[in-house]
């Protein structure tokens, strides 16, 4: 079927685009296409796999990243527009040794089961504590309402994330005190 049209076939060298941006604290310069995503820059550029791919539509939330401080779904992002900006992955959240009290917990209070949502909810989690850190449940739940999770019914995520709220106003429950939690 021929619509009339005449098509050029042009032979060009890949473009690609030098962006500086700062993720997880560490300052990069990267080259990328113009046509990347985010996420793909996170996972296959930089090794920080615990950005996940879920859907690539923005509904489910697992790519959630934190872009200058606020939740963003990295998969329907292009990396060039992270030039110049700061972007925090769940790797940069805490460390092994010492965990972010979102990631705590995530772990006290059982808010994971297959954990392919938690990154994406920790993240989320994260950026409502930093702008709210004595939210209400309705709050949580809200704050998370971008991302899905087939597992776990939520109950244990929304406690997870007021057990944080918790903890970074000093009135957390030890480790291992689970009894006296909420």
């Amino acid at each position: 079927m021929s619509y009339g049209h005449a098509v050029e076939i042009v032979e060009t060298d890949e473009v690609v685009r030098r962006i500086t941006v700062t993720v997880n604290g560490k300052r990069r310069v990267v080259e990328v296409e113009p046509r990347l995503l985010l996420a793909h820059l996170l996972r296959e550029g930089l090794s920080l796999t615990g950005t996940h791919f879920g859907c690539d539509t923005t509904n489910c939330g697992a790519c959630t990243v934190l872009f200058d401080g606020d939740p963003i779904k990295s998969c329907t992002m292009l990396a060039v527009q992270a030039d110049g900006h700061e972007v925090t992955t769940v790797e940069g959240l805490g460390t092994p040794s010492e965990l972010d009290p979102v990631q705590e917990g995530f772990r006290q209070e059982h808010g994971l089961q297959c954990g392919f949502c938690t990154p994406g909810m920790m993240m989320a989690s994260r950026a409502l504590l930093n702008r709210e850190p004595d939210p209400t449940e309705e709050d949580v739940r809200w704050a998370l309402s971008g991302n899905l999770c087939r597992c776990t019914g939520y109950q244990n995520i929304v406690k997870a994330v007021l057990w944080a709220a918790d903890k970074e106003r000093g009135s957390a429950p030890a480790a291992g005190d689970q009894e006296s939690a909420r």
